[in-house]
């Protein structure tokens, strides 16, 4: 599938659809699409739709797939959009780069995430309902009806960590330093928040996910230094 997100149209007869049509099929999985990321993405040269006489967008089923290859990479890797392009470009080159560092395989970062019950999310997890209670008292979760992947991933990070002696509550501080960093994200998009409008929006959102990305990258070189310093 991630071959297929990057690789050039071929000519022949094919069902185009309409801006309205892309968002129709892409929104229930990715709630934030919008005609203002699309164009984003497009202004970005992610994706490259055709255009009618009249200078209307039409999306082929390769752009579909190209442009769900790139939103998934986002959401849950938290990839810069450069290195997105980067992967792709060498797709459309007809090179085999590697995934993005930090990427799973190609078939499970394209699949459509799950909605999990409490009793399903305790169960696959393999959590108690304690747990799960000590971690949304802790902060850790966010309560709510249907849980997704990325809490399912904490879920079972938890329990792993509960067998050390780690406990949600000892957790507490994440918490705190999540809220500081959005502080600090919000701070940088501030000049382009000013700007209320739809396509500064749009900016905003993928310049965040950009930073978050950057960050995580410096958090998790801090923890692998001080992991060697036990070493020593």
């Amino acid at each position: 599938m991630a071959a297929q997100a990057g690789q050039a149209r071929t000519p022949g007869p094919t069902t185009l659809l309409s801006i309205g049509q892309v968002l129709a099929r892409l929104t229930v999985e990715f709630p934030d699409l919008t005609p203002s990321k699309l164009r984003f993405l497009e202004e970005r040269k992610l994706i490259s739709p055709a255009r009618t006489e009249s200078g209307y967008r039409k999306f082929s089923p390769s752009d579909l797939d190209r442009l769900r290859f790139v939103l998934t990479m986002q959401r849950e890797h938290y990839l810069p959009l450069k290195v997105i392009k980067g992967y792709l470009d060498d797709l459309d080159a007809g090179r085999q780069p590697e995934l993005p560092r930090g990427t799973v395989s190609a078939p499970s970062m394209l699949s459509s995430e799950r909605r999990l019950q409490r009793d399903a999310l305790i169960r696959e997890a393999g959590a108690t309902p304690q747990l799960l209670n000590d971690a949304v008292s802790s902060s850790l979760i966010v309560a709510a009806e249907f849980y997704g992947d990325d809490v399912l991933a904490v879920l079972r990070s938890l329990v792993e960590l509960q067998r050390s002696g780690i406990e949600p509550r000892h957790l507490r501080t994440f918490r705190a330093a999540a809220e500081r960093e959005l502080g600090l994200i919000e701070n940088a998009l501030m000049p382009v928040t000013r700007r209320n409008d739809a396509s500064s929006r749009a900016k905003a959102v993928e310049l965040a996910r950009e930073i978050a990305g950057q960050l995580e990258i410096v958090r998790s070189s801090l923890i692998r230094s001080a992991l060697g310093r036990l070493n020593q």
